[in-house]
């Protein structure tokens, strides 16, 4: 039964009273929902500007935190795993999708006694079984027959993502000489861990089945999963994925979102068995993420919904009234869409459940005057070559670089000379790179110190993570970029990135709304995403205790809640 928004508190507290219930009670269900890319100022901005939406309404009628920070760096895997762990990567492990480790050895070894260890540890679209489907290489028949309606037919889904994800691509463990999986790589165990020990059900759904990670080691975590692989082409033989466009990107969503809607109807994800309502379940959204992103994108016409307006400038515009930067057509619309989104998950669940929504991370920049997308090809080229000069019969120096809007490297020397090497190289380099004009065109933005404001090497940057720098899985080099560099090719594809320290990268909201949870309270002190998870088991009337990131960090659950 849908009901109105502005009564939903009424209605749960009507519903405790109804059985008996006090405010102290724990809550049966936790949905946990990460807006990726939404930053703090983002929903300031979309609750004054729409009072009777469903964000408004979770704000007036939960709690706010309005000064939470996601873990650096700000990229979906930390920041997920920060949320349903507690822990930051010193903990988990886990410092980007795509990293390296001086232990394990390269995908396909079957040599485990005479191979070299260090390999690039990659959990993203690259280890599905075919990246370039939206069910990963499942081949769901007819999904692309009659596209967006056969879509439709994508609940087909395997609820494992194990068995979507090809294990040629996984990195080898020596000791095993077996195929390492993303939830055997984190060192640390999560809330749907805890829940299954309690013999609770849990659910989720997110971009790829790498996502699987969140089983925790011992695999015993979510009983079901919906990972549609975002990546995957929106044709057959085309060359365009889901995030390209965000009205694809909207359609990719909404996928999820129906996942979502059957667990809160105590259904599987495709709607056909009963299973019971998840403890733990949940879901994270693309829209903005892309919206904030793309340079230029399709949206929605809002006067009227079924004209769709081309070519919008994506991103954030200069208001012409008060002179601040607001978001453009393309993101408003992704904000709307996600707002009505969480709305229909608001109206499907019951009166014992508690919503929190995050962001695994943010995006920077939003002023686009200020980006300037730097090849990080040309530049990581150009630090080996200049090795290679300074070391006759040396084959480069870089293993491994991850460069979103911040710079990762792993070298194949790790001696002091090497580091101090890359740190001088990287803040002596310069050049010219790629910005934006106000209407989204090409422009030529000198740079200086690799567009980086900090560098940190060897133990230095083991410190930055308050690791040993024995660590196998710790960056050797860390870049911490200026307001609007981005790291790309020499094309103005993206005006937007994540995975660094800024402010707009890691500067997030957090809401918590429903059972037992206090109404119209904004809570100024300083927080951290990694709270939202002994917050989602206290919620559940389990021991925070019982997660090792949480012990390891004393992460303690978000405050005031009541």
């Amino acid at each position: 039964m849908k009901i109105k928004k502005a009564l939903l508190p009424l209605a749960i507290a009507m519903a405790f009273n109804a059985v008996g219930v006090n405010a102290a009670t724990p809550a049966q269900h936790v949905v946990l929902i990460s807006v990726d890319g939404l930053h703090q100022n983002d929903l300031d901005w979309f609750v004054k500007n729409n009072p009777a939406s469903t964000l408004a309404s979770l704000v007036n009628n939960g709690v706010q935190f309005a000064n939470a920070m996601t873990p650096f760096p700000a990229d979906s895997f930390p920041g997920l795993i920060g949320q349903i762990t507690g822990g930051n990567p010193h903990s988990t492990g886990i410092y980007y999708d795509v990293s390296y480790n001086r232990d394990l050895l390269a995908p396909g070894t079957t040599d485990c006694v005479s191979a070299t260890p260090g390999t690039i540890v990659a959990f993203d679209e690259s280890i599905d079984k075919n990246p370039d489907r939206l069910d990963a290489g499942q081949n769901i028949p007819g999904l692309y027959d009659n596209v967006p309606s056969s879509y439709a037919l994508i609940p087909a889904l395997s609820g494992d993502p194990k068995t979507l994800i090809n294990t040629a691509s996984l990195p080898v463990d020596p000791g095993t000489c077996t195929p390492v999986y993303p939830h055997q790589y984190l060192k640390v165990n999560t809330v749907f861990n805890v829940a299954h020990q309690h013999h609770l059900r849990t659910a989720w759904s997110d971009k790829h089945p790498a996502y699987e990670i969140v089983n925790g080691r011992n695999d015993k975590g979510a009983n079901e999963f919906f990972t549609p692989e975002i990546n995957g082409l929106t044709v057959t033989g085309g060359s365009v994925d889901f995030t390209k466009n965000n009205i694809d990107t909207q359609t990719y969503d909404n996928l999820k979102v129906n996942a979502v809607l059957n667990w809160a109807k105590g259904k599987d994800h495709a709607g056909t068995s009963t299973v019971g309502v998840p403890a733990i379940y949940g879901l994270n959204f693309q829209s903005v993420s892309t919206a904030q992103k793309l340079n230029f994108s399709s949206y929605y016409d809002p006067s009227n919904p079924a004209n769709i307006i081309p070519n919008g400038l994506g991103g954030y515009t200069i208001d012409a009234v008060s002179g601040k930067l607001v978001p453009g057509m393309v993101l408003s619309g992704a904000l709307s869409f996600v707002d009505q989104s969480i709305g229909k998950i608001v109206d499907a669940v019951d009166a014992n459940t508690v919503v929190i929504i995050s962001a695994k991370h943010g995006q920077s920049p939003e002023d686009r005057s200020k980006l300037v997308i730097i090849n990080d090809g040309d530049m990581l080229a150009a630090l080996d070559a200049a090795w290679n000069t300074a070391h006759p019969g040396a084959n480069g120096l870089v293993a491994h670089s991850l460069d979103d809007d911040g710079v990762l490297i792993w070298l194949k020397d790790r001696s002091k000379t090497a580091t101090q090497f890359v740190k001088n190289f990287l803040m002596n380099y310069s050049g010219i790179g790629i910005g934006s004009d106000s209407l989204g065109n090409k422009t030529a933005v000198p740079f200086t110190n690799a567009g980086l404001s900090t560098v940190y090497a060897g133990h230095d940057a083991a410190k930055l993570f308050n690791v040993n720098w024995h660590n196998p899985r710790v960056p050797d080099v860390v870049g911490i970029a200026k307001e609007g560099s981005v790291y790309g090719g020499g094309k103005l594809s993206k005006i937007a990135e994540h995975g660094g320290m800024a402010e707009n990268d890691r500067h997030v909201p957090i809401i918590v709304w429903g059972a037992g949870i206090a109404s119209g309270k904004t809570v100024t002190n300083s927080v951290e995403t990694t709270q939202i998870a002994p917050t989602i088991l206290k919620t559940l009337g389990l021991d925070p205790s019982k997660l090792k990131a949480v012990k390891i960090e004393g992460t303690q659950a978000l405050p005031q809640l009541n």
